[in-house]
This record gives C-alpha cells, structure tokens and sequence, in this order.
C-alpha cells in the first residue's frame, strides 16, 4: 500500500521532526496540557482487583502502547482509597519509570475506570481536545523519534530502572496537525494497526502452537521410545502410565549425584583465596547458559576442584518462574574453570545415565508437572529442593537407546525451533511495519486525508476508540 505526500512541507525547525507539511504547526505538549499528575505508591495485594474492587495501576498497563486495564494490583480493603485518582475516558497514561525501553511508553485509556488508581510510576496527562486528540498524542510517544528524545532525557543510576520528569514530557515538541487531521490520521492508524495487530497474533498462536508440538515429541519420546512396536509395561508411576517393557524405572538419586555450589558473601578471613568465574540464576536460565554477564567469586584455593564444575555436568536452578523450574541444561565447559552458586544445582549422572537423555527428561510435560507439584510456589515464582529433584522418578532406557532417542528428539526438535525462529523474524517485520506506519503519518511523511477503507473492509474511522473519545473528553 503506498500513501501520496503532501504537496508542500517546511522546515519545523526541530531536529527529530524535521520537514513537516507547511500547514501543520510544532507545539510542545505543555501546549495542549490541562493537567499532568502521577499517583501514589501504596502497599497492595500481588492479585487484580475484580469487580468493584479498588486496584492500584501497575506501570506495565501502558506496555506496547495499548493501556491494558488487568495490569494492577487490589488495594488491601483496610486502605482508603484516593478517587480523585480514578482513570477516566481520554486519560493518556506514560510511563514514569521503567527500563530504558519502556520509560515513557503511553496508552490511552478507552473507557471510565474509577476504581482503577493511578500508580507514583505512570503520570496522567488530561489534553485540551479542542487542539490536541488523545489518541493522536499516544502514537507520537510511540514513534522512534520521540522515544530517543525520552531516552536521552531519561535518569537514573540503574540501567534497568529509568526515570523521566514531568519537565521531560511537557517540554517535548509534537507535530500539530489540525484537530480533524488528527481524527483522520487516528482512524487510519487504529484501521491498519488492528490489520497488523491481527497477524501478528497468527503468528504468535503458531509459534505457541509449535511449542506445544515441540514438547510433545519430547515427551512421547522419553516415555515411549521411538519403536511403535516394542512391548510395554506399567510404569507403576502416576503421569508416566506406559513405558518399554525393556526400560528401567528408578529416582534421579540412583543414576547421579547432585553437586553444591558456593555461597555468596562467605568471610574467609585471611585465608589464602582465588577469584574465579561462577554461573549464578541469572546465567541458567530456561534450558540454558547465558554468558553474557559471568561474575566472579571468591573462594577458598583448596575448595575450587570441591566447587568447579564439570563437563557433563546438568545445571538446573533451585528457583525461578513456574514455566521453566527444573528445566535442563548440560555443561560443556564453556568457562574452564567455572564454579556454580549454591542456588544452581549441578547433577552429575553416572554411566547408565546420559546427561542428555536427563536433560531431555527435564522439558516432557511429565517433568513439568513433577517439578510444579513439588516445589514451593509463590506468585508466578517457584522454588524447589535438591532432595525433591533427586527424588525425580523417570524412565531409562539402555544408554545406546539413550543416544539414540537423544540424536533423534534434537533433529526433530531444530526443525520446531527453525519454524518458532521464521515466525519470530515475521513477528519482528510486522512490528516494524506498525511502528513506520506511524511515524511515516503522525509526522506527515504521507498524506492520509483522503484515505478510506478498502471496499469489503469494515470502516473503523468512528470506532469509539479512535474519534468519539476525545472529543467527549471535558474539564
């Protein structure tokens, strides 16, 4: 689809903008603000609020640019609850502080929510709609431009936890188009934001779908073998059902040991002591090593082969999220030496147990629901004991079958990644489509005044979420 220019442009005289259409001005939002304001921090519930419960806002409501109501937390009933803080139809929510990526990222709230309480991380900005829509203003702070122009005036020690003033948001420059363009331009992006919107969760369905493929032909195959018709017999273990009649059934204690690691902020006083690498939860993530940030720790000479890891070796964390608690990863010596935190497991197996086919046990749907019923949970965060992994129970077959299976699975399994790996890559070019679409028309790159939908396609330019909005939004 190809849009038209307009026919004459002038300099805006600011940088980020650059050339806009001649009859379009350059306004600061402090131009356009009735008021802007940010919330209050009090100690909540980790649930939602339901129904006509109070709930405090939480900053990831405004992520993607699309304000996301079920992000809160409940106000605990013995707090008083501030209305004045309430959200309201037209609202434009910003990120206050957050990662570098996501402070400053803004939605428009679609609806009244009055028991929905603006948190001290997102600022509330009410417009004067007769200049200014809202929704119009919430593409802008999408765009990249404007959010290097955040970034940059960002603050904060932690490069993980960044903050913007409120100076920074009334001060920053805007395209102002008139205020029926503006309608226009917000029609046509709701219209084909919602197209790309639409096939970006295909994708997303398929790669989920993928996933679950994935895992299946793991599962079945450490629990049935490869060969259809090899005799069976019951496993006597609940979730495992059937396995080769030929297999061995026994607890992860019987085919390894589990290694300890090193404590963090040990005193060793005076002793003589070496400064090595050491892969914390951080670096075993997932079914995974990431190396990217190895640490190092201090330990005690005589205690490093005590501590060092081998090749071979299966790492595991002791906590994490629910979804990937327990899940494998087998050490190749990547770091040599290379020590392990006490809270990463390190399970060394022994000769009728290949490190593979256990980690290959760790991503069935059977391990997963082992490690979810005995581990200690806490919110979307888990944590499990070593006795409890040791008491693992699972199905091993002779170790020549072992590799076999092992070989087998991870063809099959690269093939499912090679897929999840395309759609992602789709995923990432729909995105940068969205997000030139609308850079390219809130600054006037194209001309979409005359843009109406595709015959066959529903009109979208009077939804209630794009023009009716704003201008019902009053003082």
């Amino acid at each position: 689809m190809t849009f038209p220019q307009y026919s004459e442009y002038r300099d805006s005289k600011v940088d980020w903008l650059g050339n806009l259409p001649a009859h379009w001005g350059v306004k600061r939002v402090k131009h356009f603000t009735r008021s802007l304001e940010q919330g209050w921090s009090p100690q909540c519930e980790n649930i939602p609020a339901e129904g006509d419960e109070w709930g405090v806002l939480k900053v990831g409501c405004v992520n993607g640019g699309v304000f996301n109501p079920s992000e809160n937390k409940l106000l605990p009933p013995n707090l008083p609850p501030s209305p004045e803080l309430g959200i309201r139809r037209g609202d434009v929510l910003i990120s206050r502080a957050n990662t570098r990526e996501l402070v400053g990222s803004a939605a428009v709230a679609l609806q009244d929510y009055p028991a929905l309480l603006l948190c001290d991380k997102l600022y509330r900005l009410r417009v004067d709609t007769r200049r200014c829509l809202p929704i119009y203003l919430a593409y802008i702070f999408g765009t990249k431009a404007a959010r290097s122009q955040i970034e940059l005036a960002a603050t904060g020690a932690s490069s993980s936890m960044l903050n913007i003033g409120q100076a920074t948001v009334s001060e920053l420059h805007l395209p102002a188009p008139p205020v029926d363009e503006q309608s226009t331009i917000a029609a046509f992006l709701h219209h084909e934001t919602a197209k790309i919107d639409a096939l970006v969760s295909e994708q997303q369905r398929l790669i989920e779908l993928l996933k679950e493929k994935r895992q299946a032909v793991i599962s079945h195959a450490v629990t049935k073998g490869l060969d259809p018709g090899v005799p069976m017999k019951d496993s006597g273990m609940e979730g495992l059902g059937e396995v080769p009649a030929h297999w061995s059934i026994g607890a992860l204690r019987w085919y390894g040991t589990i290694q300890g690691g090193v404590a963090k902020g040990k005193d060793y006083g005076g002793k003589t002591k070496v400064s090595l690498p050491y892969l914390r939860v951080a670096n075993v993530q997932d079914g995974y090593v990431d190396l990217e940030d190895v640490r190092e720790i201090e330990v005690l000479a005589e205690e490093v082969e005590r501590y060092s890891l081998r090749s071979g070796d299966v790492l595991m964390n002791e906590g994490g999220d629910n979804d990937k608690l327990g899940r494998g990863t087998v050490w190749r010596a990547q770091i040599d030496p290379c020590l392990h935190q006490n809270h990463v497991f390190a399970i060394r197996t022994n000769e009728h147990l290949l490190p593979e086919w256990l980690t290959l046990f760790t991503q069935s749907v059977q391990a997963r629901s082992y490690f979810f019923i005995h581990s200690k949970q806490s919110t979307n965060l888990a944590s499990i004991s070593s006795s409890n992994v040791m008491s693992c129970v699972l199905p091993i077959p002779p170790v020549d079958e072992q590799s076999q299976t092992v070989h087998n699975v991870e063809r099959r399994a690269e093939q499912f990644d090679k897929m999840i790996a395309e759609a992602v890559r789709g995923i990432g070019l729909l995105q940068e489509r969205r997000a030139g679409l609308i850079s390219a028309a809130v600054t006037g790159k194209i001309d979409v005044r005359g843009w109406r939908p595709r015959s066959g396609e529903p009109d979208t330019a009077s939804t209630p979420d794009v023009a009716p909005m704003e201008t019902s939004v009053c003082g």
